[in-house]
């Protein structure tokens, strides 16, 4: 018997960048997780950047990268993002769901970066095989929706008795994030064992539009005019200025 997708192969990939806005900031450094089961050793793929660009010291205070180690192990750009592309568009070819906590952040970023450097997309690199998403926030927030409280990655790993050591760091947010996806699998297992990866990524797009109109009437109601981005995994490009 074939085990469930929670107990099968995945993938995690995760980002350190310059700041919180997909349209301006840089990745600074980026991994990939690889995981055929739960009890075999993950392959990690990590990525350092130098963005060319200053990094803020808010940044810097969280991920703990400066712009003069950057400058020192960081490669340029352009090279690095064609890696990234390779790297999740085999995770496709393979089948292997991937797994990215909050993904329209980071997926959308390396986005506008492939355009930045490269002049191409993510679509391009991906050929006809699409990306099958496990966005843990996603998931969680639909299924355990009247939970309360913040659901970060370190929220969702005290939730699912998973163990984040060097927080922040983009190999080890990625692994939390993919162990986080099996154990939330288990947990609801009733209601994810009979939906595949593909059908699972087109539910969370449903999924994710709702929440953010949620979330959006909130901020109406707290008398916040902030709009929410529905779009998941990827934002689409803003339309270029007159």
């Amino acid at each position: 018997m074939m085990p469930c997708w929670y107990d099968g192969p995945l993938a995690a990939f995760d980002t350190e960048t310059t700041g919180i806005d997909v349209e301006r900031d840089r990745i600074v450094s980026a991994a990939l997780v690889v995981q055929e089961t739960p009890r075999s050793a993950p392959r990690v793929t990590r990525w350092l950047i130098n963005p060319g660009v200053a990094i803020p010291e808010a940044a810097t205070a969280v991920h703990g990268l400066t712009a003069d180690h950057l400058a020192l192990h960081g490669r340029w750009p352009a090279p690095v993002l064609e890696e990234i592309a390779r790297a999740l568009a085999a995770q496709s070819v393979a089948g292997r769901p991937l797994v990215v906590m909050n993904a329209p952040f980071d997926l959308t970023l390396v986005e506008r970066e492939l355009r930045r450097h490269r002049a191409s997309s993510l679509d391009a690199y991906l050929g006809g095989h699409p990306l099958r998403v496990l966005d843990p926030r996603v998931l969680d927030k639909h299924l355990d929706r009247y939970r309360k409280g913040r659901r970060t990655l370190t929220d969702l790993c005290a939730q699912y008795e998973v163990e984040l050591t060097d927080a922040h760091e983009a190999a080890a947010d990625a692994l939390a994030a993919l162990r986080v996806v099996r154990a939330l699998g288990h947990r609801f297992a009733e209601r994810l064992e009979g939906l595949h990866p593909a059908e699972l990524h087109s539910r969370q797009a449903i999924w994710h539009a709702a929440q953010a109109r949620g979330l959006e009437a909130w901020f109406a109601r707290s008398g916040n005019p902030e709009t929410v981005d529905p779009h998941w995994p990827v934002r689409p490009a803003l339309p270029a200025a007159a």
